[in-house]
């Protein structure tokens, strides 16, 4: 009872699923509605010819031998050709309604999902893939579009269909019409037996294992340079080999033996639907007085069981559908109940543009220890402020708190002397500009790569940034120049050099506030240079005035010259001042300094005492830990 009542409320979920889908097409789901009727008519209209099919039947057996009696035969073959002509032209006309309304809900939903995460917290996209959600996204969007424009009316037609088919059976002799029925209660009794229960289980399962697969799979290509360095093979790559491994697991186990033998049992009997005509037939025979009538009828039964098949297996595939469509909508609605960053009610506008972390917590989700614990610093308007300490610290997330990529748990980050969740979010992006270690051009020109940090900037400012980012030497080695699309005909760049076109970026939108996470991470000695003198150039707007600075740096020679260096050590400050005033306290920065400069000096060298090299090996794997990268 109790298993029964959780298919009944699974399928009453994927039942409203359809209307939740239909939500999306607006106005349009209208159509969705004609469509299906549409449909219905034409599949009730199809069992026209079948009809016509009997009676020239009975005309015939009635007259035999002396076929030329039966007069009305053309008459009845063209009523034939009428029924499928117009069943044909309804169909078509209600695929054209479901598909309007079909490519309006997909639409609708790929905008609003995408939409809805253009307003996202930009940490959300640090805790869910792209790939997972470019899978739910687009392919959500696309699987609910056969659903509403082919399964939908096609189920319309089935359930009329089933309903004529009743009807039909008990019209002409009810004994045919039951032995018809056989085939048919063991085909929904398969049916129900795989799709109830443990199928709704299995197509939940089945959907978040191609979301995983999908999105390990990026990740995968993604890393196809390492595996090919180190000459792996898909193997290496342990997380989309089990994603490949689950899948194809869970879809054998469900097909063999789950469906194996209840899809094979039931494709037999709707198959064979006509042999279980002849033993009624057969025990019928004995007790009839109008054998010529029972013949027309028996032609009739015979000839209609071969609609069985198809309605049977389009009630399977209506099934599947609604299981898909229930899954894809609840991952789209999931997608959409993503946090966004809200506006608030009466926004605020900074005063200055300083920056003041006051006793700030916070926690990301999931963690159990929080990766800042009560920091507080000031970054005063037009000063330049160094984030650094051991990986793990808390730099990157104490950064990424002032452009709201996440919001504090506790305490407040404030600009200005406004708290940045009482800013409106477009002015609030608008004052800092960000450069991480991990960027990402578009398949676009440089120019407009540059430019979509501020998408009105002429070509002449786009190429001055570039010019004060020091890319004079990327644009000479390109094919043409700054109109050369990234990407194409193996046109790719070094790490350094996509730096340098970031901060071209940063340069360009003059924002007052600039927020440095790691920029120098993928820089070689010779682009370090050239990311300096960029840096300094960024540090001033184009009117000359200093700009305040956020810097995140694990090359301390980048930090030296900052008004102020925070030194944060497992989501603390541990210390906080200049770099002679840190020096002086021989604190945790003072040994980090020291680190640097030894690993400055450090060669590899084939001689020395086993001391020595004792030593240089304890320095490298102090480097490969991270305390002093």
């Amino acid at each position: 009872m109790e298993e029964r009542t959780a298919e009944d409320a699974q399928a009453g979920k994927a039942t409203g699923s359809v209307g939740r889908l239909l939500a999306f097409a607006g106005p349009r789901r209208a159509l969705t509605y004609l469509g299906c009727a549409l449909a219905a008519v034409s599949m009730i209209v199809s069992f026209g010819p079948y009809v016509c099919i009997w009676f020239a039947a009975r005309d015939l057996i009635a007259v035999a031998p002396d076929w030329k009696e039966a007069t009305s035969i053309a008459v009845y073959g063209w009523w034939a050709l009428g029924f499928a002509v117009a069943s044909i032209a309804l169909y078509f006309a209600g695929l054209m309604c479901t598909h309007l309304a079909a490519f309006r809900c997909a639409s609708n939903m790929r905008k609003r999902a995408t939409e809805h995460l253009m307003h996202t917290s930009l940490g959300y996209f640090d805790n869910h893939a792209s790939g997972a959600l470019r899978r739910v996204v687009d392919g959500c969007a696309l699987e609910t579009e056969g659903l509403l424009a082919h399964k939908l009316p096609d189920t319309a037609g089935s359930i009329a269909m089933i309903i004529g088919m009743l009807a039909l059976f008990f019209i002409f002799d009810w004994r045919l019409g039951v032995a018809c029925l056989v085939p048919v209660a063991v085909s929904l009794a398969c049916m129900f037996y795989m799709m109830g229960g443990r199928g709704m289980d299995f197509m939940t399962r089945y959907m978040e294992s191609l979301v995983k697969m999908n999105k390990t799979g990026t990740e995968y290509v993604r890393g196809i340079p390492v595996v090919k360095v180190f000459q792996q093979t898909v193997h290496s790559f342990r997380a989309f080999h089990d994603a490949i491994e689950e899948f194809t697991v869970l879809a054998q186990d469900y097909a063999v033996k789950w469906c194996q033998t209840p899809q094979s049992l039931s494709l037999t009997v709707i198959s064979a639907a006509a042999v279980f005509l002849v033993p009624v037939a057969v025990l019928a025979v004995p007790g009839e007085h109008d054998i010529a009538r029972f013949a027309a009828n028996f032609a009739f039964y015979a000839i209609f069981s071969a609609v069985i098949p198809t309605a049977m297996t389009r009630v399977m595939f209506m099934s599947e559908a609604f299981q898909s469509a229930a899954d894809a909508v609840n991952r789209v609605e999931g997608v959409l109940a993503a946090p966004v960053i809200e506006a608030p009610g009466n926004p605020c506008a900074p005063k200055d543009n300083s920056i003041r972390f006051d006793d700030v917590s916070f926690t990301y989700e999931g963690a159990d220890e929080p990766a800042l614990d009560h920091v507080s610093f000031d970054v005063p308007a037009g000063a330049t402020v160094a984030l650094v300490g051991p990986s793990g610290g808390g730099k990157t997330t104490a950064a990424s708190l002032v452009p709201r990529f996440w919001d504090v748990s506790a305490g407040s980050v404030t600009v200005g002397g406004v708290d940045v969740r009482d800013v409106d979010p477009a002015d609030l992006m608008g004052r800092v500009a960000f450069v991480f270690q991990a960027n990402r051009l578009f398949s676009q020109s440089i120019l407009e790569n540059v430019r979509a940090a501020r998408p009105d900037a002429t070509r002449d400012e786009v190429l001055a940034a570039l010019e004060a980012a020091q890319c004079g030497d990327i644009l000479e080695k390109l094919p043409q120049g700054v109109d050369t699309v990234y990407g194409t005909d193996g046109t790719h760049l070094s790490g350094g050099e996509v730096q340098r076109l970031m901060l071209a970026r940063a340069i360009l939108k003059d924002a007052p506030i600039v927020v440095l996470d790691e920029a120098t991470a993928f820089a070689d000695p010779e682009n370090e240079v050239k990311i300096q003198a960029a840096f300094k150039r960024l540090a001033r707007s184009r009117d000359g005035a200093p700009r305040t600075v956020l810097m995140v740096a694990h090359r301390l020679s980048t930090v030296r010259n900052a008004d102020k260096i925070v030194v944060l050590d497992q989501g603390r400050v541990a210390e906080q001042g200049t770099h002679e005033e840190l020096l002086a306290a021989k604190g945790l920065y003072a040994r980090m300094w020291a680190d640097y400069e030894r690993s400055v000096s450090w060669r590899i060298t084939s001689t020395g005492s086993a001391t020595e090299r004792d030593e240089a090996e304890a320095q490298r794997a102090a480097l490969a830990e991270g305390s002093v990268a």
